[in-house]
């Protein structure tokens, strides 16, 4: 779905930790936070996001 390259270079655009693919969303364990994937395009908008457990995204 996601390359690995663009997700090596991601980064939560709200804490700016590193993200990983998480079924069908970008997660990241600092904040909690997940991002959509739409069309195979992530949405990294703050606006956008699920907010999940930090640790646990």
């Amino acid at each position: 779905m996601i390359d690995q390259e663009l997700l090596d270079i991601l980064a939560c655009p709200a804490c700016k930790t590193p993200v990983h693919l998480e079924e069908d969303r970008i997660a990241c364990d600092t904040c909690g936070r997940r991002y959509p994937i739409r069309d195979g395009i992530p949405v990294m908008l703050i606006d956008e996001a699920e907010q999940g457990q930090p640790g646990k995204a």
